[in-house]
């Protein structure tokens, strides 16, 4: 997976916008205005996403090194992972459509 799949993967979710809303590096993708996704444009591909807090404990345990607790992001309900190819696609693709529905069904209940 590169950047550009990535971005077509986020934006191809309904309800997605994009926006550089912190600096011009880290690429925020939202659902009804609320953050499931960034990723940094500089350095290695790693992405965070929202999880279930024991979700995330999980991944983190069978992905050590790979899935860590969120940069710069609440640690219990965020994750940091590492796009290096050790991970398939279909499993990334699944993780970051779990954080489009987990922020797009909060927002839901809030309406």
């Amino acid at each position: 997976m590169n950047i550009e799949e990535l971005r077509d993967f986020c934006i191809s979710l309904p309800d997605v916008t994009e926006g550089f809303p912190f600096d011009e590096t880290t690429l925020v993708f939202k659902v009804n205005g609320k953050m499931f996704l960034l990723t940094d444009l500089e350095g290695p591909l790693s992405i965070n996403v929202k999880c279930d807090p024991e979700k995330a404990e999980e991944l983190r345990l069978s992905y050590p090194g790979v899935v860590k607790p969120g940069y710069h992001m609440h640690k219990k309900l965020w994750n940091t992972v590492e796009i290096d190819g050790s991970i398939s696609d279909k499993l990334i693709y699944e993780w970051i459509t779990d954080s489009y529905d987990l922020v797009k069904q909060k927002n839901k209940r809030k309406s």
